[in-house]
C-alpha cells in the first residue's frame, strides 16, 4: 500500500515522516523542493507534482493552509480529482470549511474516491510526537479500513459523523480556544491591575474550579442533559460575583468586553426567572437564537466518558 502526502509545513512534515516510520511507503510533494529533504532521507519518494502523487497513491493525505489551497489542489488540471483511481480514498488534515468539503465529497464520490474530512488537533509539537486528535466525517467504513494509518498519525483518530462533521468539531474547538483565551486576557488585566502579582494570581486560578476542570467537560453535566435543577451553583450567585468584577473593572479603568456580555446574557437569565437555576442555564439563550435544542441522555454522557 502506498500512502502519499501532499503538503510538509509545520504540520505536515512532521506527520508524514511519521507515517514513514511506522513502515508504509509514503510519496511525498510540495510547492518547496527542499522541505522533502528530511523525507526522502528518511525513505519517502519524492513526486515533482500533485499528479503523480495521485496517480500513485492509494490513500493520500493533504495538510494544507486553507480553503483555497484545498480546492486547487483537488480540482487542477493536474489536481487529484483527475489522478486519484477509484476506490482510493483522500483525508484531508488541514483547518478548513464544512461546506467546501461537502461540496468536493461529491465531485470525488461520482468517480469512487472516498474524501474524508479529518483536521487535527495537537499543534507542531503533537505532530511531532504523534499525540494529535483527529477528527474525521465521511464514510465510517473507509475510516474503520484506514485506521492504522491513521493511528501513525495520531493517537486520538476518531470518526466524528457524516462528511464535513469533523470540520465542525474542529472550528468549534479552535474558535472556543480563542474566545476563551480573549476572555482570559481580559479577567487576568483585571487581577493584575487591581493588584495581586501575576504568578499568585495565575497560581491562585488554577487552583480554582474552573482551573482543576478539563475546559469542555463543565459542559456535560447541566448543558449537554438540558439539566438546571437542582443547581450546582446558582445563577443569582454567579449574576452577584461576575457584576462584582465588572464594577471592580471600572474603578481601575480596564475594558472588560467579553464580561460585560457575560453578565448581560446572565441579567436576561435572571428576568426570565432562572435566578435559582444553575449558572449555567443562561447557555439556553443562545439555544433559542440558534434555533437549535440540546439535550441528551445521562447514558450518552457517560458512555463519551469511558470512551475517554
Amino acid at each position: 500500500m502506498i500512502i502519499g502526502f501532499i503538503g510538509l509545513g509545520t504540520m505536515g512534515g512532521h506527520m508524514a515522516l511519521n507515517v514513514r516510520k511506522a513502515g508504509y511507503d509514503v510519496i511525498v510533494h510540495d510547492l518547496r523542493r527542499e522541505v522533502a529533504d528530511r523525507h526522502v532521507e528518511a525513505g519517502c519518494t519524492w513526486a515533482d507534482s500533485i499528479g503523480q502523487v495521485a496517480e500513485k497513491a492509494d490513500i493520500l493525505f493533504t495538510s494544507l493552509p486553507g480553503p483555497k489551497e484545498i480546492e486547487a489542489v483537488a480540482l487542477n488540471e493536474d489536481g487529484l480529482l483527475a489522478g486519484m483511481r477509484p476506490g482510493t480514498a483522500w483525508f484531508d488534515l488541514s483547518t478548513s470549511s464544512p461546506t467546501l468539503a461537502r461540496r468536493l465529497h461529491a465531485r470525488f464520490a461520482a468517480k469512487g474516491i472516498s474524501l474524508m474530512d479529518s483536521p487535527v488537533s495537537g499543534g507542531p509539537k503533537g505532530a511531532a510526537s504523534g499525540k494529535l486528535a483527529i477528527w474525521v466525517g465521511g464514510d465510517e467504513a473507509t475510516f474503520n479500513k484506514h485506521k492504522a494509518v491513521l493511528d501513525a498519525i495520531g493517537d486520538q483518530a476518531k470518526y466524528i459523523g457524516l462528511i464535513g462533521a469533523g470540520s465542525v468539531a474542529k472550528l468549534v474547538h479552535n474558535a472556543a480556544g480563542y474566545t476563551i483565551q480573549t476572555a482570559l486576557a481580559e479577567v487576568f488585566t483585571m487581577g493584575v491591575k487591581g493588584g495581586v502579582d501575576p504568578v499568585s494570581l495565575w497560581e491562585a486560578i488554577r487552583a480554582g474550579a474552573s482551573g482543576r476542570a478539563r475546559t469542555f467537560d463543565r459542559l456535560a453535566d447541566e448543558f449537554l442533559q438540558n439539566r438546571f435543577d437542582p443547581p450546582s451553583f446558582a445563577l443569582a450567585l454567579a449574576h452577584k460575583d461576575v457584576t462584582l468584577a465588572c464594577e471592580l473593572a471600572k474603578e481601575i479603568g480596564v475594558p472588560m468586553r467579553l464580561t460585560n456580555l457575560a453578565r448581560e446574557e446572565m441579567t436576561e437569565a435572571m428576568n426570565r426567572g432562572w435566578a435559582g437555576r444553575d449558572s449555567r442555564v443562561a447557555m439556553l439563550l443562545q439555544e433559542e437564537r440558534a434555533g437549535v435544542q440540546i439535550e441528551v441522555s445521562a447514558e450518552a454522557v457517560d458512555q463519551a466518558r469511558q470512551r475517554g
